[in-house]
């Protein structure tokens, strides 16, 4: 005698029917939680209450008494100093995290043992890269050929030659400009070598500068004469007059020009150039927001009542577990 099978319709309605009841289950066991967890802190509310103003009056006064606070400061690294700068900044940073407080203070930062973290980053401007700087505009266009633009101009080997860059400090405390940054900025600046290529480049620049003066001086010159030797010769006649375009004004226009620009390149250079790295703004005392801070006081009443639910769980279940164990 043959024995029915179930048919393939017949397997699938059993599937689906198992699956409801599986979800149903699951669905009451979560509801049933749900109550279970309602009557627990119905039950214990007096234990929830005080650990809840518990961790409240902690969370409060941590964040009156733990304020981090962030300074930034913006320079310029000349003469080719980028890596000498990041350099000197990786070395105070492991200073910092080493707590060497007498390396601090002998730079002369005040409240040593609460300046916490030094970083530097380069301000990214791919325009600033490439301004008056036709090779560097190839060099990345080259670049960007073979690989993502953003990665390139974000690259740790690109970023380095961009002329901006920012300190990032982070301490306990407010601080001031006389306290830290001057401090740091004259530890940065402690270069012999770099010291003497900055008289060198300077020296330099002022000697263009002077020369570039005196081209522009001599061609405000000769245009002055040219234009009177307009004016004279039209007094003279009241006919028309041709001049013969050798004379090559329009060049030397533009050489006036050129040298204008480079006189105020030069000006600008020569106030950048005043230190090794030169500062260029500074901001101090910015609090720290980020993360859990300033928010310890809603952070921690919820941390102390989810402590004593998860510490009451395990107990309950170890309870459980034992009584088991005795009773085999």
């Amino acid at each position: 005698m043959s024995t029915p099978q179930n048919s393939p319709k017949d397997t699938q309605e059993l599937d689906l029917g198992q699956v409801g009841k599986s979800m149903s289950n699951a669905w009451n066991g979560l509801i049933l939680s749900f109550f279970k967890l309602i009557h627990f802190i119905k039950k214990r509310r007096i234990y929830i209450g005080i650990l809840f103003i518990i961790g409240a009056a902690l969370g409060l006064f941590a964040d009156k008494s733990l304020k981090i606070y962030t300074h930034k400061v913006i320079v310029i690294p000349n003469f080719g100093s980028v890596d000498y700068l990041y350099t000197k900044v990786e070395l105070l940073n492991t200073k910092i995290k080493e707590g060497d407080t007498v390396f601090l203070k002998e730079l002369g930062i005040k409240n040593t043992k609460k300046f916490s973290k030094i970083e530097i980053d380069p301000i990214i401007d791919p325009f600033k890269f490439v301004e008056n700087k036709n090779e560097n505009f190839e060099l990345l266009k080259l670049m960007a050929e073979d690989g993502n633009i953003d990665k390139i101009i974000s690259n740790i080997n690109t970023s380095k030659n961009y002329p901006f860059h920012e300190i990032t400090i982070t301490t306990l405390h407010e601080t001031s400009e006389e306290n830290t940054i001057l401090p740091l900025l004259n530890y940065l600046n402690d270069s012999e070598y770099f010291k003497e290529l900055q008289k060198t480049v300077i020296t330099n620049n002022e000697l263009r500068l002077k020369t570039a003066e005196e081209i522009v001086s001599q061609i405000d010159g000769f245009l002055n004469e040219f234009n009177q030797t307009i004016s004279n010769s039209s007094a003279k006649s009241d006919k028309l007059i041709y001049y013969n375009e050798n004379t090559q004004l329009n060049d030397v226009i533009q050489t006036k020009d050129i040298m204008v620009r480079e006189q105020g390149s030069l000006r600008a250079a020569l106030i950048n150039q005043q230190k090794v790295i030169k500062d260029i703004s500074s901001t101090l005392n910015i609090k720290n927001t980020q993360s859990v801070n300033g928010k310890l006081k809603f952070i921690l009443p919820v941390l102390f009542v989810i402590l004593y639910l998860l510490i009451y769980v395990f107990i309950s279940s170890y309870k459980k577990q034992v009584a088991k164990i005795e009773s085999v």
